[in-house]
């Protein structure tokens, strides 16, 4: 059995989501993309930040101008705070 470097798998990872930000981008195309997504969006962000930021992605050209400072800049809708699962203390 072939083990996967962790290296590769973050490679892999971020290529991914690459991938992803660069296909919202697509002026018309996009839109079903960042449609597709939207559950994901709502699990990492939650239900109104999640859908405000699927919303603007699937807009022509909102996205592409959103998504394109995103590469650069990072979210502008953060991503909700993960809770402990309580094991750790925390």
């Amino acid at each position: 059995m072939d083990k996967v470097s962790v290296g590769k798998k973050i490679i892999r990872v971020g290529g991914w989501q690459l991938f992803k930000r660069g296909a919202k981008m697509l002026p018309f195309g996009g839109t079903f993309i960042a449609l597709s997504l939207v559950g994901s969006d709502v699990r990492r962000k939650g239900l109104v930040k999640g859908v405000v930021n699927s919303g603007l992605d699937a807009t022509p050209f909102v996205g592409l101008v959103k998504n394109g400072i995103e590469l650069v800049r990072g979210d502008f809708i953060p991503d909700k705070h993960p809770r402990g699962n309580g094991k750790n203390g925390k």
